[in-house]
């Protein structure tokens, strides 16, 4: 791929972050906001701010790319002639979005039939930025811009580990999961995509997850990989699927947490 093209899907996917933030805002910390439950067996809710964004991202894409596909989590699928696909997930996290707490995020990526190429977390109340991909990797907040990078390889009980739900997904993956959270030094939850962006930022060292859809990991995949970690699913393939997923900040501790996983299941 030219640098040309490079440029330019860096250039929209900033602009769809840009367009998708104020739609997002405008809703947050509402105390009469509305929920819509899409799961029937569960709670799994969306809100006008969901669809807004979506709508918003999907109208710049096509001024800015008409050719382009498009995999949204609110409204689908868009085919595409180009060769290229833009994966949306407007808010990661509705649940915390709901809750007030600052940790869902706007997922942004851009792909190929291999996977995803290039992908942007953002954090509108926080105003933080995690980008990564085509020789790209870096963060933009409050404390400025500043490279983006995982930790170096540590011990297993000195590992911080993090996911979204205590019960992960199945009763098979919550007891694989508890295998490797006994081993490692601190095990926190709730995080949703903020914690993918963490682990890019050297914060901590394992994310995993499961039951996940295409449009939650792209963009993790290509900011985690970007900053040198590593993302798989559970059999130590690609993940861009969805699924159950790791997200690991180098290659030991990955190999390691994976094994923990696979033997349980295994087991």
């Amino acid at each position: 791929m030219d640098t040309k093209t490079q440029n330019d899907l860096v250039r929209v996917a900033h602009l769809l972050a840009d367009a998708a933030r104020p739609e997002t805002l405008k809703h947050f910390r509402r105390t009469d906001l509305s929920t819509d439950n899409k799961d029937v067996d569960g709670y799994d809710p969306v809100t006008i701010a969901d669809k807004a964004a979506e709508q918003v991202m999907r109208a710049v894409l096509a001024e800015e790319r008409p050719d382009d596909g498009i995999l949204g989590e609110e409204f689908g699928t868009k085919p595409g002639t180009s060769g290229f696909t833009w994966v949306l997930d407007p808010i990661d996290g509705t649940r915390g979005y709901v809750s007030g707490t600052p940790t869902w995020g706007i997922l942004i990526s851009v792909a190929d039939a291999t996977g995803p190429l290039f992908g942007l977390i953002d954090q509108p109340y926080i105003n933080e930025r995690f980008v990564g991909g085509f020789g790209q990797s870096s963060m933009t907040g409050p404390l400025g811009e500043r490279p983006l990078g995982t930790r170096k390889s540590v011990a297993i009980d000195e590992a911080r580990l993090l996911t979204t739900f205590p019960e992960v997904g199945t009763a098979a993956d919550e007891k694989a999961f508890r295998k490797v959270a006994e081993q490692v030094q601190l095990t926190r939850y709730g995080m949703d995509c903020y914690g993918y962006a963490l682990l890019a930022a050297g914060q901590v060292d394992l994310v995993i997850e499961a039951g996940l859809h295409p449009y939650d990991i792209h963009a993790p995949i290509a900011v985690i990989k970007a900053a040198g970690g590593v993302v798989s699913n559970w059999q130590g393939g690609a993940a861009h699927n969805g699924g159950r997923v790791i997200a690991a900040a180098n290659s030991e501790i990955h190999a390691l947490a994976l094994s923990i996983l696979q033997d349980s299941i295994d087991g």
